[in-house]
């Protein structure tokens, strides 16, 4: 039966989660430099519309259709057949099947666009396009059925993620770094100074995120209770403390308290608690987001002392993030709250579930983006060309300027 107070806060929580990917743009944006910020902004934003179509027509139906062997759906979804306005009580028994998979469609359309950060500043958009249908459809859509869907593997092993952990944040930061190897570095990497090009972007794009993220996870519990409430809880003392922790450790280390440090460990807080949320208490958060501030930061200056240029470090932030997160939810899950214990409240053998969850999105992810990339260099190139990439994506690709000076 349809509830309504479940439905509203669903789809409110869909639109907060929509809102992530357009301030993906600002975050992204003002990292890179100013003759690629619209260029930068435009990927986000069109990805919104790609991925919102292709949800409809074949990846929901892909992602948690009727299962096939635990490792995808079936296509008798396809565009959104038999998914109408009674509930579907595999997924959410309180809400119309269709605003459970428009929620669900606000992940697919942000996890492709974090990966936008490993190739920033020298994509073809044209083979961009390609490759976001291709690798959500590909990567995206059969690990959500192992890990959210009905008979998926991970899940009928008991994997604990419930907003996105692995299916998310592991996926795009694994595929990031699987990306800047294939890209290669940028024209000038070590040799010119590629500083951000809009530190307030940054902050805004920052805190927009955290706005959102409050729908990713407190919307994650499907219904307007308490575990709501309790994921939104520690959603927020897990981004506090990361911020707080990631300003530190650039201060300590780096001479200076970091602007964006502190919005970069807001964001990796986020990250972290991300498939932890709804198993665990505010204490165990602030456990979480402190050790994404140090195990993120770390990351970054890992990959700086390494000749990959993961421009915006997605890698370091999301896909150490995500492994810090879902293995950090084998540890501090509480049936007290999700139904679900970890090793601290008496249950070790999570950790390992956690880790195989981890191993395989690990994997998969960075083997079929590795290969996808390749194929698809093949036919379109993936790279603009030298020219292009000095005169910048803003122009070369899309004729417009973000500034005009």
């Amino acid at each position: 039966m349809v509830n309504a107070g479940d439905t509203a806060w669903l789809l409110t929580s869909a639109a907060l989660v929509l809102i992530m990917t357009p301030a993906l743009g600002f975050f992204y944006g003002g990292m890179v430099r100013r003759k690629n910020v619209a260029a930068t902004v435009m990927q986000c934003f069109i990805i919104v519309a790609v991925i919102s179509v292709q949800w409809v027509l074949w990846g929901y139906s892909l992602a948690f259709g009727p299962d096939k062997g635990g490792f995808i759906g079936s296509l008798a979804w396809v565009g959104l057949r038999n998914v109408g306005l009674t509930p579907d009580p595999t997924y959410a028994a309180t809400v119309p099947a269709q605003a459970y998979m428009i929620f669900q469609a606000m992940f697919a359309v942000i996890t492709p666009a974090l990966i936008i950060g490993a190739f920033a500043e020298r994509v073809n958009f044209k083979a961009f396009l390609i490759f976001i249908v291709l690798w959500t459809t590909i990567v995206y859509d059969p690990l959500a059925h192992w890990v959210w869907g009905a008979g998926g593997w991970l899940h009928v092993r008991g994997a604990l993620d419930f907003a996105g952990g692995t299916v998310v944040h592991i996926s795009s930061g694994v595929a990031a770094l699987a990306a800047a190897l294939v890209f290669k570095k940028r024209q000038g990497f070590g040799k010119e100074p590629m500083e951000a090009g809009n530190v307030p972007y940054i902050v805004l794009g920052a805190a927009l995120l955290w706005f959102g993220w409050f729908g990713f996870n407190a919307g994650s519990a499907l219904t307007s209770g308490a575990q709501a409430t309790s994921a939104f809880v520690v959603t927020n003392t897990a981004a506090a403390m990361a911020a707080l922790t990631w300003m530190t450790m650039s201060w300590l280390l780096g001479g200076k308290p970091s602007i964006i440090g502190a919005a970069s460990g807001a964001v990796v807080g986020l990250v972290a608690i991300t498939p932890a949320s709804g198993f665990v208490t505010p204490m165990a958060a602030i456990i979480i987001g402190l050790g994404a501030g140090i195990f993120c930061y770390l990351a970054v200056r890992l990959r700086n002392r390494t000749k990959i240029d993961d421009s915006l470090d997605v890698w370091a932030c999301h896909g150490v993030g995500g492994t810090w997160g879902a293995i950090a939810t084998g540890l501090f899950a509480t049936a007290a709250i999700g139904g679900a214990n970890g090793l601290f409240y008496g249950h070790p053998g999570q950790v390992w579930i956690q880790l195989e969850a981890v191993a395989a999105s690990w994997a998969w992810s960075f083997g079929l983006t590795f290969i996808l990339l390749k194929v698809i260099d093949k036919f379109i190139h993936l790279r603009v060309t030298e020219a292009e990439e000095r005169t910048g994506l803003d122009v070369s690709q899309h004729g417009e300027r973000a500034y005009e000076t």
